[in-house]
């Protein structure tokens, strides 16, 4: 058991946030911690943190457990490059492995069987079992392969201060999966992250060893992450066995479970006050009417079971359908600055289609929405009678000064008040949001008012960039069903993969440069994406997703330098695998006492153990440059 709250509560100025919170986190566990926003998420981890006192119950912790918490944007600022203050991590290591190359060298010159040798022979043994338990001779390559995984292969020499917030945020999660705490505590770690490195960190983390849990809006990250789900909701914590989509499932059917017993029992009341009112008073009946009363006493009350508000909705429609080529991008060079972003990209989005544009960061995806929204390209051209409507994931469309009804009503000056109000409602921005300025809603409210405005402009081809940010999942569930139910054309770019699976019917990569066109669901993208690395690193034949005709034009001479990286990789694999395997056998003979007490067999043993460690190096790192 690492964590145990039984009965918490809590609350702001008398306002209670947490009442009755019971939940034990044990080793190894997979946690995911939802709710809305404002339901004490935070709060809880705080408690949990101990940067809060509980004003109720109890919250036990293990004596001397190693937390490790990544805030949101908690990032961090240092003077040292990336890959010396990673290395850090691991100085006691480092520290150890100086001090049993000192102990040999005194033991080499200390004279056999006197108590300065045996000494010296029993700090070294001990020594190396501790070195050796925490694999201290593989932490560069721990290091490489963190961050090589986080996308900082090619920054190992930059310093941290540099850096932007997000790749400090990156930072410190890696540090934290370098120092491996029991308890890893992620709020939304998957900000700032591409889908490359959210595949890499899922897989990470599944061979993790330490408890984790995990605050985050990302369903997909969830399903791939936790096994058990904790959820926020009406100052009360439920637990539920399982990833979020059977959570979901879970959720339904207690709720609807719940809600029958209550029906139930509400009958049965409503049947025994009644032959309780109509025979209390007749002589014949007023005994079996007394018995009904003490059922009715005796009764324990069920109370109603609270149903989740009800998320914002929305409606998408248009008057006037398109003709069928909605967009055609024909040889598309696209500049952000100076820097080349697009070189004669080409792909087409035809009517009824929804298309997702995904990347990793900085490849352009928003760019090109942006040149798709001005129109003003002729590599990029509209069909006829197309009305597109674009949603910012920026929200620079609203007016800061605005109030949040006249920023609807302003646009249709022709529509009645209650039909604004009405719509505005849907969204779920209530009376009491209609004279606030734009500028003093919340990250949330704002991007709800720009969905209600986004819906009122009937576009029958809905362009949308990251629509999901600052929505909490029910409003992100909702936002999907609308766009699954609209038969109009939509094009959208988002890191919600979850978003993404449940409207993408068509893939369009952007990377290296060009773009990659993919005709399937988003399942069946990611899944020939990993079935090509998964070849490549094998050395078969990959199972390619649809391509340009010429973009698996290979030369020769490449082919050959291929197969011999291929070659040589599997030499690599085989040598370091026996390497390790004599390295196991040496460091178990060291702990030989017969060994120990002969000076000229452990010399050797060293030695050998020195070369076996130094070769392994070299080549984990003729490894990671071959792949």
């Amino acid at each position: 058991m690492l964590i145990s709250a039984e009965n918490l509560s809590f609350g702001f100025a008398g306002n209670p946030l947490l009442e009755n919170i019971t939940f034990t986190l044990s080793e190894g566990d997979r946690v995911g911690l939802i709710g809305a926003n404002g339901e004490g998420k935070t709060t809880l981890l705080r408690l949990i943190l101990s940067e809060l006192e509980p004003e109720g119950g109890s919250l036990f912790k293990k004596n001397g457990i190693r937390i490790g918490y990544l805030a949101q944007n908690g990032g961090y600022d240092s003077e040292n490059t990336v890959y010396g203050e990673m290395l850090s991590v691991f100085d006691e290591d480092l520290r150890a492995i100086e001090t049993l190359r000192a102990l040999e060298g005194q033991i080499s010159r200390a004279q056999e069987g006197t108590p300065e040798y045996i000494s010296l022979s029993g700090r070294y043994e001990a020594l190396n079992k501790r070195v050796a338990a925490r694999d201290s001779y593989h932490c560069e390559v721990r290091v490489r392969t963190v961050l090589n995984g986080m996308g900082f292969a090619d920054f190992y020499d930059r310093r941290i201060s540099t850096m932007s917030g997000g790749e400090k945020t990156r930072l410190k999660l890696c540090r934290l999966l370098l120092e491996a705490p029991e308890l890893l505590i992620l709020d939304e770690p998957t900000n700032h992250l591409d889908l490359k490195t959210l595949f890499w960190l899922e897989d990470y983390l599944d061979a993790c060893k330490g408890a984790i849990l995990t605050v985050s809006h990302d369903r997909y990250f969830l399903d791939k992450t936790v096994r058990e789900i904790y959820e926020l909701e009406n100052k009360r914590l439920c637990v539920f066995k399982g990833n979020y989509t059977k959570y979901k499932q879970l959720k339904a059917e207690k709720t609807a479970r719940q809600l029958k017993e209550y029906e139930k029992q509400q009958e049965e009341i409503a049947h025994l006050q009644d032959y309780v009112d109509r025979n209390l008073v007749r002589a014949t009946t007023a005994k079996s009417a007394q018995s009904r009363v003490k059922k009715l006493e005796k009764m324990e009350i069920l109370e109603k079971p609270s149903l989740p508000p009800a998320p914002p909705r929305f409606f998408f429609t248009y008057s006037e359908k398109p003709y069928e080529n909605v967009l055609e991008v024909t040889s598309l060079d696209l500049y952000a600055g100076e820097k080349q972003l697009l070189k004669n990209a080409s792909f087409s989005v035809t009517r009824g289609e929804k298309c997702a544009l995904v990347g990793d960061n900085g490849t352009g995806k928003s760019t090109l929405v942006k040149e798709i929204m001005q129109g003003k390209n002729p590599a990029i051209k509209r069909g006829r009678y197309v009305k597109i409507a674009v949603y910012d994931q920026e929200n620079a469309n609203l007016n800061p000064e605005n109030t949040v009804l006249y920023e609807l009503w302003g646009r249709h000056v022709g529509w009645d008040q209650t039909r604004v109000r009405n719509i505005l409602a849907q969204a779920k921005l209530d009376a009491g949001d209609m004279d606030k300025k734009v500028r003093m809603l919340s990250g949330g409210e704002r991007a709800k008012l720009a969905l209600a405005v986004f819906e009122c402009e009937g576009g029958n081809f809905l362009v949308l960039d990251e629509p999901t940010n600052h929505l909490d999942l029910p409003a992100r569930e909702s936002l999907e069903d609308a766009l699954q139910k609209f038969d109009g054309t939509v094009l959208f770019v988002s890191h919600d993969r979850y978003f993404i699976r449940a409207l993408a019917g068509k893939i369009v990569e952007l990377k290296d440069g060009g773009v990659t066109v993919f005709k399937g669901s988003y399942d069946e993208f990611t899944a020939a994406q990993k079935a090509a690395a998964a070849a490549e690193k094998d050395a078969r034949p990959s199972p390619a997703p649809v391509l340009p005709k010429d973009s698996g034009y290979r030369s020769k001479e490449e082919r050959t330098a291929d197969a011999r990286r291929r070659v040589r990789v599997k030499e690599i694999e085989k040598e370091i695998a026996a390497l390790e395997a004599e390295e196991a056998e040496i460091n178990a003979q060291l702990a030989d006492p017969a060994v120990t007490s002969d000076y000229s067999l452990l010399s050797e043993k060293c030695r050998r153990l020195e070369e076996v460690k130094n070769r392994s190096d070299e080549l984990y790192a003729e490894y990671e440059t071959l792949l």
